[in-house]
């Protein structure tokens, strides 16, 4: 199994409940496809550096899971299916990202403990 995370970025116009329904959809994509969810971040609604689809702002939201590779295909299917999705970008973290990610994680994890 690989270490991957995604970042994918949805359509301003959902309401909070519908930009949450949405994330939980491909939560539960990964996690019927065999994959270990690590950590997940919804990073809120952002202005973006440039207009997509003539919008200038969007919900930001992070997935770090573990699964294999035929796993994030069908991911990225259903990115490219799902109307709400602007843009998304999925990328293999090696042993150095990885190490990274964990220490970002537990750093996360003291800020919302204190």
């Amino acid at each position: 199994m690989n270490h991957y995370e995604t970042v994918f970025i949805l359509t301003p116009v959902l309401s909070d409940e519908q930009m949450k329904e949405t994330v939980a959809k491909f939560k539960t994509l990964l996690t019927d496809k065999g994959a270990e969810i690590l950590n997940e971040e919804t990073w809120g609604l952002k202005k973006m550096a440039y207009a997509i689809q003539k919008k200038s702002t969007g919900f930001y939201c992070l997935l770090e899971f573990k699964a294999e590779p035929s796993v994030v295909e069908k991911l990225e299917i259903e990115y490219r299916r799902d109307e709400k999705v602007i843009r998304f970008m999925t990328v293999k973290l090696d042993k150095y990202a990885s190490e990274y990610a964990v220490k970002r994680r537990n750093k996360l994890g003291k800020k919302e403990e204190a």
